[in-house]
């Protein structure tokens, strides 16, 4: 991963020295299980744990020679235990160790997601609050609609990444799995103690059947998850993306001192972390095909999978990682312009209001058929001439025959559209 989109948070999970630092512990924790089996002698498993240390040079330089990460490790992992090292693997494989190890790196990671998701919501919650009854305008096909409040817009996206937290606790939870079976996953040469006892150690679930391999499955559903979690992050960034263009401009990015929009045009102040935002959720989703095409390894197993995760599973994680930070700043930073905000709501003379006229229409005795042709007829007037469609009603014969004048103005009560509200923010926020 790039350092421009890395924090050093989630990096330190995927360097070198806290991957072998679990494999030293997933080896060393084995070695006990062992000893409680009366397979190795209890020195033994002290000297590991008391000796135990690697050089990650060194492993790449044993590596280089052997083309084999594991034989690297536990080579130069011999050089600092001594004789005693000859019981340090005993019946395990490599992916026992691999896998493992993988496991626990992305319940790591999952952690940090969590508390970055957390961040989050606790940023929406706050500008829903400020913003519960700021009446804005509501948007379908991009056209005006019908009034919502801003508030409501951050209640949503409050409720999207609410779903999205759980999602991620149970793909942790299926993620966490340790498998200590052996070759091809028979426990032929090594007792199921020591993967009951290494799972218990590391925190992670024993996998009920591993086949040499961790099924990647979960995995799948693993990456596919982070997948959600980026794609709701660029509906959130794709709306402040629109709500900031020039001729709306009712929310915009926090634009510091002495920021620079343009090499050209001093005048510009772009969206610029909203759309950094949206192609970072591009490269997330990305590994998900990848993770999913994982799933199908020849029998017991093979490595073709491999290659991949040692992609997927730093890029995914730290990628995702920094996206959720940047968003939690933007909600926090966002700058909210109530004055264009009113002006839009009202730029359409009414216009909004057209559904209501529509059911009172109905109410009154009207069918739905000609009650939509009376208002349809007085919204195309506003459409093409300008104006007020409450004007233009008042002088429509077939509306008034129906609806006096005077009932026509509280039709155009703003409040109307906002008397549910709080029952939404009590759904959302309890």
């Amino acid at each position: 991963m790039i350092p421009r989109y890395a924090r050093p948070v989630m990096t330190k999970i995927w360097e070198p020295d806290n991957k072998f630092r679990i494999w030293f512990e997933i080896e060393a924790h084995a070695c006990d299980a062992q000893v409680k089996l009366g397979v190795i002698p209890a020195e033994a498993a002290k000297a590991v744990w008391q000796r135990g240390k690697w050089d990650i040079e060194r492993i790449d330089e044993i590596e280089r020679e052997t083309k084999h990460d594991v034989i690297a490790f536990l080579t130069n992992l011999a050089e600092y235990v001594g004789p005693e090292a000859r019981f340090v693997h005993q019946g395990m494989t490599s992916s026992d160790v691999l896998d493992t190890c993988f496991s626990a790196q992305l319940a790591q990671a999952s952690d940090i997601l969590i508390k970055d998701i957390d961040d989050l919501l606790t940023a929406l919650k706050r500008r829903a609050l400020e913003h519960k009854m700021t009446v804005t305008m509501g948007r379908s096909h991009g056209i005006h609609a019908e009034p919502v409040t801003l508030g409501l817009k951050f209640a949503g996206f409050y409720a999207e990444f609410e779903r999205n937290r759980a999602r991620l606790v149970a793909a942790r939870a299926d993620i966490a799995t340790c498998a200590i079976s052996g070759a091809v996953g028979t426990f032929a040469n090594i007792d199921p103690f020591v993967e009951t006892y290494v799972a218990e150690k590391m925190g992670l679930a024993v996998e009920p059947v591993s086949t040499q391999v961790i099924p990647r499955d979960r995995h799948a559903q693993y990456f596919a998850t982070l997948g959600v979690i980026a794609s709701s992050i660029e509906r959130l960034a794709t709306e402040i993306r629109h709500l900031q263009r020039t001729e709306v401009r009712e929310a915009e990015e926090f634009f510091s001192p002495g920021q620079k929009g343009s090499s050209a045009m001093p005048h510009k102040r772009n969206p610029v972390l909203t759309e950094n935002l949206t192609g970072l959720a591009r490269m997330v989703r990305a590994y998900v095909i990848p993770a999913m095409e994982n799933v199908a390894l020849w029998h017991e197993r093979d490595i073709s999978h491999s290659s991949v995760e040692r992609y997927i599973g730093p890029d995914a994680t730290i990628t995702l990682d920094f996206a959720l930070a940047r968003a939690t700043s933007v909600v926090d930073k966002l700058v909210i312009h109530t004055d264009a905000v009113a002006r839009n709501l009202n730029m359409m003379g009414g216009l909004v209001f057209s559904q209501r006229v529509l059911l009172a229409l109905t109410q009154a005795g009207v069918s739905r058929e000609d009650s939509y042709v009376y208002v349809q007829r007085n919204a195309m007037k506003v459409w093409g001439d300008g104006g007020q469609l409450l004007d233009y009603l008042k002088q429509d014969k077939d509306v008034t025959a129906k609806i006096p004048t005077k009932d026509l103005e509280p039709l155009f009560d703003m409040g109307y559209h906002t008397k549910h509200v709080d029952t939404i923010f009590k759904r959302v926020f309890g």
